[in-house]
């Protein structure tokens, strides 16, 4: 089996809000074969950028479009493909845009490899360490407190244990912070899970107060109060409360997750497989997780291609912790464009069971999202 084409799709929904909600655009990857067989991935980037990093032409060898690395390539030579991808375009593709590129072919490789074998991708990787994960629901916060108290008991009444809100309007001022909190907590109840997504909001003097301001209200824990390269701040907070410090989803190789975990010392990872160079290099990065007694979490806030990506990730290691699942009421796009609509039941997500990712793009539901370039 030979690759004959890699091919990148732009879903952008008629109307984008100036909010922190990746899902409102998406880069898809179709990689296609000799043998008919067409897998799918996703990158959750800059969309256009990291489209640009699959489709450019050759210009050295250092400097190569992603998709013309593997033409001619066999798709299940995925650890041989990824070298040969981050090497290829190592000036423009060892962190961020051109580095989240590769996730979303290797992503797709692997789908292929599932669907020509008859197995899913965590079944290739070695998993099999569940059936089914608790997930928790995620969502930005609401407009006010009073707001967020709201669908905080929403979400409760839709049987999830577990809820995260995050970004605006956290971080204007102490009262305000303070009051999300609070009322997220009275909507969903002293029985559930609380998770704060900060939004990289504060320096680490202030997410120490921050965080033990929010302490009576139990969170489970605080994720990304501070800049990504604040790896010292990390550490000080991380020293400073007995909440979880969470973060990850701005990494984009193990690398740096390394410089997280040892310099910034924070107590659980959230990896984001359309981001950290796909399942080829996510299955490292869980490793070292493991090795540092650390727990991981994925990260998506996109598609329904990255959530059963993730869940075929944490179905493969055996730190899994939980799974992120979008519960934003206001998107058509990440419900539209798959065949496949994934539900969680009392709040737990099934792992996929179908060859490759067990998940289809709907041709025609995605054209009306589909912008040409």
């Amino acid at each position: 089996m030979k690759i004959t084409q890699v091919e990148t799709l732009y879903l952008r929904q008629p109307e984008v809000k100036f909010q922190c909600d990746s899902g409102q655009d998406a880069l898809i990857v179709r990689v296609h074969t000799d043998a008919g067989i067409i897998g799918i991935g996703e990158v959750d980037s800059a969309p256009l950028a990291a489209k640009a990093a699959i489709d450019g032409p050759f210009s050295h060898t250092t400097a190569c479009g992603l998709g013309q690395l593997i033409l001619g390539e066999d798709p299940f030579e995925t650890e041989k493909l990824w070298h040969k991808m981050y090497r290829g375009n190592i000036y423009g593709g060892r962190r961020g845009v051109g580095f989240h590129a590769i996730s979303g072919i290797d992503m797709a490789l692997w789908d292929i490899k599932g669907k020509a074998l008859g197995m899913p991708v965590w079944k290739l990787l070695g998993g099999g360490f569940c059936s089914k994960i608790r997930c928790y629901a995620s969502s930005l916060w609401g407009a006010t407190p009073q707001a967020t108290y709201e669908l905080a008991g929403r979400y409760r009444d839709q049987g999830f244990t577990a809820v995260k809100f995050g970004w605006d309007p956290m971080g204007r001022d102490e009262a305000t912070d303070i009051a999300l909190v609070r009322e997220a907590r009275r909507g969903l109840g002293e029985a559930n899970d609380l998770m704060i997504d900060a939004g990289l909001v504060w320096d680490a003097k202030t997410a120490i107060q921050r965080a033990r301001a929010f302490e009576p209200y139990h969170p489970f824990w605080l994720e990304e109060p501070l800049r990504p390269d604040d790896y010292e701040g990390y550490a000080k907070l991380s020293a400073a409360t007995d909440i979880r410090i969470a973060a990850g989803e701005e990494e984009s190789s193990r690398a740096t997750f390394v410089e997280l975990m040892d310099r910034g010392r924070v107590d659980l990872i959230q990896v984001d497989l359309t981001r950290c160079g796909g399942f080829t290099e996510a299955i490292k990065i869980a490793a070292l997780a493991w090795d540092r007694g650390l727990p991981v979490a994925n990260h998506g806030f996109t598609t329904y291609v990255n959530v059963a990506a993730a869940l075929h990730f944490l179905a493969s290691i055996p730190n899994a912790l939980i799974c992120e699942f979008v519960a934003e009421e206001e998107t058509n796009l990440r419900e539209s464009i798959t065949k496949q609509k994934l539900r969680a039941a009392d709040g737990w997500l099934a792992i996929p069971d179908a060859p490759g990712l067990g998940v289809d793009l709907d041709e025609t539901a995605i054209e009306p999202f589909l912008v040409r370039t």
